[in-house]
């Protein structure tokens, strides 16, 4: 048997010139023209006519600059070139045999690489069976790819069905293969001759699989495009018969779209942009896009509520029943509704309005409280007693104009924003809208939803609303707007002038106590397939789930942890009771939920109380904090040390409360000859005041008295009273002004068993208005001087009597100023917050109501 190698007469030289090729791979007995621009390339070609005209040619894996190339690549030899008159090369390269690089020798610009050629060795004589099945597969499916792509010419069709040498054979079908050049160093790698030719047969399905896919795809799409042709001649022909029999199928589709618009009753403006642009509708092609966004267009006329409107209720009875059916207390919001109905009534009784009276406008609301106090669900309850249809949008994380006002009809889906596509929703001009979360907005490059709100929500704005995709004005000064936030910092004043805003308070321990009896027990009953059984809830039980299950203002917590409760125990029924049998009545179930059954079914407890000392302690003081979720107490702590007057303060506290501090110091420095301070100088003393829980960010001004508190109690070695919380904002004169929150802080007093709590008395009027229940739950005293207060918290001792200087003159006798009466004034309220605790950094320019 006589044994062939790939290549013949190999006397491969010591080195060869490296030749770089960007995205082409050379194979043997394959010739190919290539355009040598680059300098690494020029050298090697120079070098190469100084030798015998061979290179060794290898693929870059990235651009010329990296240099670095494949380890695999093929000898060339350079059957013809020519120097172009910019020094590039132009040249004819033949590929010999392939190998691989041992080592590279770096020159000036090129460089030389000794190779290791890769030989494949075959028998022509005896040829293995398999082995030429394998051939004649592989011609096979090269013919079947060539017929495919439609990119093999001729010649290299005839040259590949006849070559019988499996080596010459893979080395023409692998260059005329069209992939990437991955794919081709693959196989020029691949020693063996069976294994390349079956790499090879694989890569030519592959490719005769794509072209498959691509021609059924190809077909489907033509024979798409047929049927719409066919479609379209079709229609064409059919309004010429049309025509000829005296009926007009499109005529009758324009006129049965503009009665339906005309039955609508649009204001006149509308009605005449409507014809006009059915008018254009008539002259284009059914089946051009312009048609379509039109028709679109005249559709959302039509569905559009213009005149149908519904009727009030004005049973103020029976309002009023489904109010409180509805929600517990809420009373200033119930009473805006209720008021809201009678003037309704009254207008329609004395013959001045109607549902459809344009001079009957529909208020703008804004409910504002903490999450989970039934704002939402108030918003429903409303819309239930006043009979109208309603609708709600979200507004949280809207940050788009066109959200609210649309997108123009020019542009590719476009649509109307979302008030429109709720009223079309609603079906009535009059419906119950509830923007929710509407200080949740936000803005970006695409435009201010705040900004495009201010139309819609003012009463002399509103009636000639217009929409970018309508281009038409649309009366919404007939609905009833409500909107929801949790905090008013957040909404832009503009924005918050044109709302009439109803505070709704979070709830106090008696009110969820009562709210979880009358509402949340039986309704998780129900919904857990107990609703038949007896199972109840001791009061004592329902505390205790509000007081360490629950940290919040709302009761949506607290109905989270009584549906846990209810699925437990239902789950024991079924496993206990029912389990065994099946047919008992539910109704024989009983259980009765104690404080100690609590553990079991919600696990350990997850809420503590505040940081609160029971003993009193030298420079701690209590102050009270409104957060977004509700009422907590402030801790102050405050030290002194030998130092040179600084005022240090920690506690990740705000610009604001940092400046009450100052305040508070300032002011006891100017009061020192009042105090027994048991510092000589304090100028020559560092105080260090820190406010725990550092994490969280705390800021506002109603934390002044506080301030001052904890330092007098340090300056002069005496604790505070225990048990007795304050808040207020102090000045430098020692005025004590009023503060917001009130009923969330004084909850968070009685919750950390404060026994009192001091106010300022400019909120004696808020307190008045609180319910008995906690009014009566813990004691107040109301201050208006700094001094007041602080004689208050400190038993006798801390007070220093009146004396002169050594320098002042005598005078006959001494007589106690008396301190002006205030009570009558009341300081101009501008930036007081709900202060302390507050989650996030109030803007310095934002006015809060607070």
């Amino acid at each position: 048997m006589k044994l062939l190698s790939a290549f013949k007469n190999l006397n491969p030289p010591e080195e060869f010139p490296l030749l770089p090729l960007r995205e082409l791979v050379l194979f043997p007995h394959t010739m190919l023209p290539v355009f040598i621009t680059y300098k690494s390339g020029i050298a090697a070609v120079e070098e190469a006519l100084k030798r015998d005209h061979r290179l060794f040619a290898v693929c870059l894996k990235g651009s010329v600059d990296t240099g670095e190339t494949y380890p695999v690549g093929t000898v060339v030899r350079m059957v013809q070139y020519l120097k172009l008159p910019d020094n590039t090369f132009r040249v004819v390269l033949q590929g010999e045999y392939r190998a691989n690089i041992i080592s590279v020798q770096k020159f000036n610009i090129h460089e030389m690489v000794r190779l290791d050629p890769i030989r494949s060795v075959f028998s022509e004589e005896l040829p293995d069976p398999e082995l030429t099945a394998l051939i004649r597969t592989v011609q096979k499916s090269f013919v079947q790819y060539a017929e495919l792509s439609k990119r093999i010419n001729t010649e290299t069709i005839a040259a590949v069905e006849k070559v019988e040498n499996p080596e010459r054979l893979g080395n023409l079908v692998a260059h005329a293969v069209a992939i990437k050049a991955e794919g081709k160093i693959k196989l020029l790698s691949i020693a063996g001759t069976t294994e390349r030719l079956e790499a090879i047969l694989e890569t030519l399905e592959l490719e005769n699989e794509i072209f498959g896919i691509q021609k059924n795809i190809n077909g489907k799409v033509r024979s798409r495009m047929e049927k719409n042709q066919r479609e379209y001649i079709l229609h064409e022909q059919l309004k010429e018969i049309n025509k000829e029999l005296g009926k007009n199928e499109g005529e009758d589709e324009f006129a049965e779209l503009e009665r339906s618009i005309e039955d609508r009753n649009p204001p006149e403006e509308v009605l005449l942009k409507a014809k006009k642009e059915i008018k254009r509708l008539r002259k284009l092609q059914p089946l051009s896009p312009e048609a379509g966004v039109l028709r679109g267009y005249l559709e959302w006329i039509s569905d559009l509520p213009w005149g149908e409107s519904s009727v009030d209720s004005g049973n103020l009875t029976e309002a009023e029943q489904i109010l409180n059916e509805d929600h517990f207390d809420m009373h200033k919001a119930k009473e805006r509704i209720l008021e809201y109905i009678a003037v309704r009534r009254l207008t329609a009784s004395s013959g001045e309005g109607n549902p459809g009276n344009p001079q009957i406008r529909g208020p703008i609301l804004c409910f504002v409280g903490p999450p989970g106090t039934g704002k939402t669900s108030l918003g429903k309850s409303v819309a239930r007693v006043l009979g109208r249809s309603f609708v709600r949008i979200s507004l949280g994380g809207v940050r788009d104009e066109a959200e609210i006002r649309g997108h123009r009809k020019t542009y590719v889906g476009s649509l109307p924003g979302k008030i429109l596509q709720s009223m079309r929703k609603a079906g009535t001009i009059n419906p119950v809208f509830l923007l929710d979360e509407i200080d949740k907005l936000s803005s970006d490059f695409r435009g201010d939803p705040a900004s495009a709100l201010l139309e819609v929500l003012d009463p002399e704005q509103n009636r000639t609303f217009t929409d970018h995709y309508l281009e038409v004005p649309y009366d919404l000064s007939k609905v009833l707007f409500i909107t929801t936030a949790n905090s008013l910092h957040q909404i832009p004043y503009p924005l918050l002038d044109r709302m009439e805003i109803i505070e709704i308070p979070g709830y106090g321990e008696r009110e969820k106590l009562a709210i979880a009896q009358q509402f949340l027990v039986p309704k998780e009953l129900e919904e857990n397939g107990l609703g038949q059984a007896s199972i109840s809830f001791k009061d004592e039980a329902i505390l205790e789930i509000i007081r360490h299950w629950t940290m919040e203002s709302g009761v949506r917590g607290l109905e989270r942890e009584i549906a846990r409760c209810v699925r437990r125990i239902a789950r024991k029924a079924v496993e206990k009771e029912y389990g065994k049998n099946p047919e008992r009545p539910m109704s024989s179930f009983k259980k009765i939920i104690r404080p100690g059954d609590l553990e079991k079914l919600l696990d350990r407890r997850k809420y503590k109380n505040d940081v609160v000392f029971k003993e009193a302690r030298i420079g701690v003081s209590y102050g009270l904090a409104w957060t977004e979720t509700g009422g907590t107490m402030l801790p102050v702590e405050t030290i002194k040390f030998e130092g040179t007057g600084e005022l240090f303060i920690t506690g990740n506290l705000g610009d604001v409360m940092k400046e009450s501090a100052r305040i508070a110091l300032s002011y006891l420095r100017s009061a020192q000859d009042r105090y027994k301070f048991t510092v000589d100088d304090v100028g020559k003393t560092d105080f260090h005041i820190h406010v725990p829980e550092g994490a969280i960010p705390k800021d506002g001004p109603s934390a002044g008295i506080t301030l001052a508190a904890s330092l007098l109690s340090t300056l002069c070695g005496i604790p505070p009273k225990p048990g007795i919380a304050m808040t207020g904002e102090l000045t430098l004169t020692g005025r004590i002004l009023p503060i917001g929150g009130l009923k969330e802080k004084l909850l968070a007093a009685c919750r950390n068993g404060m026994e009192r709590v001091l106010l300022p008395a400019d909120n004696q009027d808020e307190w008045a208005e609180l319910d008995k229940d906690l009014r009566a739950s813990v004691a107040v005293d109301f201050v208006e001087t700094a001094d007041e207060a602080l004689g208050l918290l400190f038993e006798g001792g801390i007070r220093r009597e009146p004396r002169l200087k050594a320098d002042t003159p005598k005078i006959s006798k001494i007589s106690k100023p008396t301190p002006k009466k205030t009570a009558g004034l009341k300081p101009k309220q501008t930036k007081n917050d709900r202060t302390g605790a507050a989650y996030e950094k109030l803007p310095r320019k934002t006015r809060s109501p607070y």
